[in-house]
């Protein structure tokens, strides 16, 4: 089956896939996936309506969960990104690990009907296409554009109850600083505002710092080009981007869908997600990827707890049996 829904749009008979996001430029309906280290697919789809969900709950059955990086090698990822800011390398890093289970039986988008009413989330949405099996739960904004004029939410700071320390909103404004860069490569001069700073918003289970960058886009940019210059999101690399990138390479290696983007796009307009809080299937296995900011003044084992808090729901929700 190939299919895409996102926020009640539905969109089935698929027409065309395609790598290049010089594909935008055509007319039409397209879903978007990138991954972190920018390979793109673009599938687009002939027919597209309004609607809730079309589909069942199912069964999921799955192996116990194993992570990329245990306890002890996440501890030394941050106390190491600590040393790298303390020499000036970078000032801020989104350190991440990768959740595996095995596949045992069922289809990967069973899961959704049951995340989207326990654990409703702006971005939630699936993309079935061939081989490709990804179930989103993201509540954070890669860029929006409507008319002309971009948006970008950054998160940056987590909580259980919504009380945060001073390195959150510190890393938050680290985090719109870099993007407010990012969108001046691709936004007419002067036209960069930032109408939302360091506002709390509650999801399922726990509360995050949002804010909002939004500017006018040059108009000798395609969208293709846009979301190639953007790439990839600077809420889960790092600030400055490129020495981020380089320390997430070491100790990561290949992310994949996780941290990319995901979403739609249709004649110059879209509304693209992080690729967080998101399952993929690759192969026989169900990942999904979870992460935070490290900054100078972060603690490794409160950083891996952040971990823990970002995954625990969702994980307990796919694997319910």
């Amino acid at each position: 089956m190939n299919r895409f829904w996102m926020a009640g749009i539905l969109a089935e008979e698929l027409e065309e896939i395609s790598h290049d996001p010089n594909s935008l430029v055509q007319p039409g309906f397209w879903a978007v996936l990138g991954t972190f280290e920018g390979e793109w697919t673009f599938a687009k789809f002939k027919k597209i309506s309004k609607s809730d969900f079309p589909g069942d709950e199912g069964k999921l059955e799955l192996s116990d969960w194993k992570s990329s990086l245990n306890h002890e090698q996440y501890l030394e990822y941050v106390n190491s990104a600590r040393d790298e800011i303390a020499a000036g390398t970078f000032y801020q890093v989104n350190a991440c690990r990768i959740l595996s289970a095995k596949i045992i039986s069922g289809d990967v988008t069973s899961i959704f009907p049951r995340i989207l009413l326990e654990n409703p989330a702006p971005y939630a949405g699936i993309l079935q296409v061939n081989n490709l099996e990804i179930v989103s739960a993201s509540p954070e904004r890669f860029i929006s554009v409507r008319q002309g004029v971009i948006k970008t939410s950054p998160i940056k700071g987590t909580s259980a109850d919504g009380t945060f320390a001073d390195k959150d909103s510190a890393e938050n404004l680290m985090i719109v600083d870099l993007m407010r860069n990012d969108l001046g490569r691709v936004c007419e001069t002067g036209s960069i505002k930032t109408p939302r700073l360091n506002a709390v918003e509650a999801h399922p289970g726990i509360f995050h710092l949002v804010s909002d960058v939004q500017g006018v886009l040059r108009k000798d940019l395609a969208l293709g080009d846009v979301i190639e210059t953007l790439m990839p999101p600077g809420s889960v690399s790092g600030a400055p981007k490129s020495s981020a990138l380089k320390m997430i390479r070491k100790w990561e290696g290949t992310r994949g869908p996780y941290c990319g983007i995901f979403g739609w796009a249709e004649d110059g307009d879209c509304e693209l997600a992080v690729g967080i809080r998101t399952f993929w299937r690759d192969g026989e296995f169900l990942r999904f990827g979870t992460g935070a900011g490290i900054t100078w003044g972060s603690n490794a084992e409160f950083e891996w707890q952040e971990t823990e808090l970002k995954a625990k729901r969702l994980i307990s929700i796919a694997s319910r049996k």
